[in-house]
């Protein structure tokens, strides 16, 4: 076999690893969903109304552009869960075990990047699982709808791999878990609950020129099938640019540390 099929048989090796783990602790992976679903529930029943007639309908329009900045925040926070599995991997003796075997060594990242990926897209099934049962009524049609989980998909892998850097440079678990808190913020700051518009000068830019804003217009064109404008061309770019961050120091710091 050639260098490259040994990598892809060792990556989908680790991949089966990483989704066993995750069924053995199903509550790790769906502990992802709980916070985005209790987000929705939260604005949507607490503050539907005095938001929804801020931005000109009540709470059946404020649920319609709350739930795609709730699915991006869910995105964002099943970061955590790989920033931890790495962490746990690299500091419990796991990875020396790895380093013994004859496999790729870019396997073991890949592996827990794909199985990643795989596990926050079932979760974000659920999140809108219950959106629909709330009242959300999306506009899409069936090649929206593709559109919407690929540009999920996107988001998850480049996020995913920046949260595998943090993971390999955290020295325990608990600190593998705080490190992504920023990355799950961050659609705060922006237009995942209320307008960019109606935000102070300067939060106003910072929100229109950080990543999860194009990503959630984008998302909420898709869904609700209006135009996107440049936001998706915006958004893709982004998420290139944060998967190739994360891969290159990922492999950076893992050659770093697995040669000591």
């Amino acid at each position: 076999m050639s260098t490259l099929t040994y990598a892809v048989h060792d990556s989908m090796t680790m991949l089966r690893r990483n989704l066993k783990h995750a069924i053995r602790y199903p509550a790790v992976g769906f502990g992802s969903a709980m916070m985005p679903i209790l987000m929705l529930l939260l604005f949507v029943y607490a503050f539907g109304d005095s938001i929804g007639a801020g931005i000109g309908g009540g709470r059946d329009a404020y649920l319609e552009y709350l739930t795609p900045g709730v699915i991006i925040m869910g995105v964002a926070s099943g970061s955590m869960s790989t920033s931890v599995a790495i962490c746990a991997d690299m500091t419990e003796g796991v990875i020396n075990r790895f380093r013994t075997m004859d496999i790729t060594r870019s396997s073991f990242m890949t592996g827990h990047v794909l199985g990643s990926v795989l596990q926050t897209m079932g979760c974000m099934v659920l999140v809108v699982g219950v959106a629909l049962g709330v009242g959300f009524r999306p506009a899409a049609s069936p090649l929206e709808w593709l559109a919407a989980a690929g540009l999920l998909a996107a988001i998850a892998f480049a996020v995913t791999w920046l949260s595998v850097a943090l993971g390999l440079i955290s020295k325990t678990v608990e600190s593998a878990s705080n490190k992504p808190l920023l990355i799950q913020f961050l659609p705060f700051l922006g237009s995942a609950f209320v307008p960019a518009d109606s935000m102070s000068p300067g939060l106003r830019w910072f929100a229109e020129h950080q990543p999860f804003t194009p990503m959630t217009e984008t998302l909420r064109g898709l869904l609700s099938g209006s135009e996107i404008g440049n936001d998706g061309w915006i958004s893709l770019a982004w998420c290139a640019l944060i998967a190739l961050v994360g891969f290159l120091w990922s492999r950076s710091v893992f050659q770093r540390t697995t040669e000591r």
